[in-house]
């Protein structure tokens, strides 16, 4: 019995010691960047919240809060335009369209702006069952 419990305490002490993994430099630590979803979800009021509102402006603002915040030299890269961008219309011919008031200049424009201050952009959409305002 005793060696039992030896062999057990030994093996544990084997698992708990060792690790198997690459040293490739790959995934040192997780995904790092700035999601609008966990803070500002969909808020689409800019007319009443016009700080807190995805918006093109939001996005701007928080790109440059990352530089000047510290985060981009803590390894964020990332700045991800998840849900509420769209607007509920589609193009003439059938495309995606941000929504016009809120992201005046477009998302490409948007896009370009992140992508010259070092980060990469990420943008999210998804079917949209919404048939009308």
């Amino acid at each position: 019995m005793a060696a039992f419990q030896w062999i057990t305490a030994l093996t544990v002490f084997q698992l708990l010691t060792s690790s198997f993994c690459l040293e490739n430099g790959l995934a040192r630590t997780p995904p790092m960047g700035w999601l609008a979803w966990e803070r500002f979800r969909c808020n689409t009021d800019c007319k009443n919240d016009p700080d807190n509102c995805i918006s093109e402006k939001l996005f701007r603002t928080m790109t440059d809060l990352v530089i000047s915040e510290g985060y981009a030299a803590a390894g964020y890269e990332y700045i991800n335009v998840d849900d509420c961008w769209l607007d509920f219309a589609r193009t003439y011919d059938g495309r995606l369209q941000p929504d016009a008031k809120r992201f005046p200049r477009g998302m490409a424009d948007l896009s370009e702006y992140v992508s010259t201050c070092t980060y990469t952009y990420i943008l999210y959409s998804d079917l949209n069952s919404i048939k009308s305002r």
